[in-house]
């Protein structure tokens, strides 16, 4: 391993990772959160952990096995980010059962929720149980011995499986076996009123039904995580769509990365798993809780409101209600005035949704064009697609196919889209498009005119609800002029162009953001820089706002996830503060804020209506965001959606309010009250948006 120096001006962007899920996880801790909720964020936690292994974990050790030492601008080699992260992760892992199992469970069962043993089941329950075994589970479980004549089966990616030893009564022979629990059935299985069972519990129970005549020794869960990434050789892939969909198929039986075992496995079954995925001892995590807490999810079906948040529900953008009141389209409403919607506050399926959803119903709407990059499952979007393309508009939609995860989601998509005669468009070659935008053309009569909708979130319906996001409607001539661009260039083989209000990677956006900071520290003192975003982890942004910070510039950072950024430090960044929002939403906005950004030698740039220039859009600070993406950000012009913005920022910026902000030694501090989770900024951002959108009386 080559020895490196740890340049300690940046953060290591796994180690981030990491401390950004150690906040999650303290959020199953708050004594103001509500229980159910508190459980939730375990889940959480948990599926974080399994990406981070399938994606981040599993990209560092594909450079090792390519003998790649290259360091990241850290300072850290593959190897040595493994080794910090093989220290951090078991500590994680105590934190989450420690969160589990002796606070949540215990607390839980006070409430009247538990999830209890086989052994701690009454008669009653067992009867029930047995007739549930009998009925759903013995059907479609399928033991696996492994023996000269059976290898060892292939075990896929996150699967639970039962590892079990049996014996032989009479020939004394012992043989290992491997049991899948399905996931046809739930993982907590309800054995009477707030009493649950899990399914490996049940099944763990009853292995005598499935190893007839043999001695069950023993018995432990185990769970595998494999590489999640697709390796897509896009320039020498005739069709993309059956590369990406070969590539699923393959990724299968990608390298196992991880393996998780209940904490009381024995070393017999462990040495075996170890050797027969060919992992290390290190690559073992062992669990007191559960393996896979995302079945914790299940508990946010039960009907106990006291245990849960109290639900926000989402209002309508005030002119948006009046214009349905008075039967007017969406479209008389942003012909007058452009619309900016901030999700959940306000609602997805009253703006957005309906948006195009009037578009493909309105016969003056003589085309549509969007990018898809995660839609969902149940996506009223894309009916709406399907429904314009079958009433004769012309559709043409972009769907990545290369988004992480949702890959097969969105090749289903892409083939119902073709199938109803939507143009679609797989992405374009070594670049992701991950911009947030809808151009719809309409014949308004007086002219034809491009209505644009371009937001910070993707258009699924299910995580507009609890992704906070923004969007805006605009008819704009220029931002219309310059979407209509966009879209031949990623549909059709145009040049990148010259846009005259949007700003987007991977061509221009890195030096616009650059030229902006660089611009605001030349004010010195007087500067002021905002940025909000889901990760800082670009070297050449964090050296900008370095030498910022110096100059004086006030720089206020609100980031979610990642940051390689340090915060505070003397003669370096103490002009920067750093803070990180967690609560019921996930922060998921990017809003680029430049207190200077329009002012020029000799005054405020023409046409300008005030120095500040605010920014909002798909674009994080991060080397795939600024180089290997298609990202859009657009300019917000009007007053009052800055001030919008601004309020937005100013809950999140208050003293005094639930937050995680970044000290100079680099960890994280909560800061407000600790006995309650209030006041938070998320809840002060509800009221106010539900106040300005609610029309006074009298």
């Amino acid at each position: 391993m080559r020895s490196t120096e740890i340049d300690e001006r940046f953060l290591n962007r796994e180690l981030s990772w990491l401390a950004f899920n150690e906040r999650v996880l303290q959020l199953a801790s708050e004594p103001g959160i509500p229980l159910l909720e508190r459980a939730k964020f375990c889940a959480i936690a948990s599926t974080n952990l399994d990406e981070f292994f399938q994606v981040r974990v599993a990209a560092l050790k594909d450079q090792l096995i390519a003998g790649i030492d290259q360091p990241t601008w850290d300072g850290r080699t593959p190897a040595q980010q493994l080794a910090a992260i093989a220290v951090w992760v078991p500590e994680m892992i105590e934190q989450l059962d420690a969160a589990f199992v002796d606070h949540l469970v215990p607390e839980l069962r006070a409430a009247g929720v538990e999830i209890v043993d086989w052994d701690d089941t009454t008669p009653e329950e067992r009867a029930k149980l047995d007739d549930f075994y009998e009925e759903r589970m013995f059907p479609v479980l399928t033991p696996l011995a492994v023996d000269p004549g059976h290898p060892f089966p292939y075990i896929s990616d996150l699967a639970l499986s039962l590892a079990v030893n049996v014996a032989d009564p009479e020939t004394g022979d012992r043989r290992f076996a491997r049991l899948k629990v399905p996931d046809v059935f739930p993982r907590l299985i309800s054995c009477s009123s707030g009493r649950f069972v899990l399914a490996e519990q049940v099944i763990g129970a009853k292995l005598d039904r499935l190893f007839v005549g043999m001695v069950v020794e023993n018995w432990a869960t185990f769970r595998v995580s494999r590489n999640g990434d697709l390796t897509v050789e896009e320039e020498e892939a005739d069709d993309l769509l059956e590369a990406v969909e070969m590539e699923l198929r393959r990724r299968r039986f990608n390298q196992a990365v991880r393996l998780e075992v209940a904490a009381d496995i024995g070393d017999e079954i462990l040495d075996l798993l170890v050797r027969e995925l060919d992992l290390e001892r290190e690559d073992v995590t062992l669990h007191r809780s559960p393996l896979d807490l995302s079945c914790l999810f299940q508990l946010m079906a039960l009907d106990r409101p006291d245990l849960k948040y109290t639900p926000w529900p989402p209002v309508t953008a005030g002119r948006i209600a009046a214009a349905d009141e008075g039967d007017r389209p969406i479209f008389d409403v942003v012909r007058h005035r452009a619309v900016m919607v901030h999700h959940p506050y306000e609602s997805f399926s009253s703006s957005v949704e309906e948006f195009i959803s009037q578009a493909a119903d309105d016969p003056k709407v003589q085309s549509i064009k969007m990018t898809l990059y995660r839609a969902g499952g149940d996506s009223a979007i894309i009916r709406s697609l399907m429904k314009a393309a079958d009433r004769g508009k012309q559709v043409a939609v972009l769907v990545e196919i290369k988004a992480r995860f949702d890959e097969a989601t969105n090749v289903q998509w892409a083939k119902q889209l073709e199938r109803a005669g939507v143009h679609v468009v797989y992405g374009m070659v070594g670049l992701k498009t991950h911009s947030k935008v809808v151009l719809v053309v309409r014949d308004d009569g007086d002219q034809l005119r491009r209505y644009v909708h371009i937001g910070t979130g993707n258009y699924n319906s299910k995580t507009a609800r609890i992704y906070e996001d923004i969007g805006v409607i605009t008819c704009d001539p220029d931002i219309g002029a310059d979407a209509a661009q966009l879209f031949n260039h990623l549909t059709g083989y145009s040049r990148a162009h010259d846009y005259s209000t949007l700003l987007v990677a991977p061509r221009d956006l890195r030096r616009q953001l650059l030229d902006l900071i660089e611009h605001e520290t030349s004010f010195g003192p007087e500067g002021e820089i905002v940025m909000k975003c889901n990760s800082i982890a670009d070297e050449e942004m964090v050296e900008a706002l370095y030498a910022a910070s110096e100059a004086g510039v006030r720089i206020e950072l609100l980031v979610r996830g990642i940051c390689c950024l340090r915060a505070g430090v003397p003669g370096m960044s103490e002009n920067i503060r750093v803070r990180s929002i967690l609560g019921r939403y996930l922060e998921h906005s990017r809003i680029y804020r430049f207190k200077h950004g329009n002012v020029v030698v000799n005054g405020r740039l023409p046409g300008a209506q005030s120095d500040e220039v605010y920014l909002i859009g798909s674009a994080d600070l991060m080397p795939r965001n600024l180089n290997r993406r298609v990202e859009v950000l657009v300019p917000i012009e009007h007053a009052r959606h800055r001030a919008w913005l601004d309020q937005a920022i100013d809950f999140q910026l208050a003293d005094g309010i639930v937050c995680w902000e970044l000290q100079p030694d680099d960890t994280w501090h909560r800061m407000g009250p600790t006995d309650v989770f209030e006041p938070h900024p998320q809840e002060q951002m509800y009221r106010w948006a539900v106040e300005q959108q609610t029309p006074p009386r009298g």
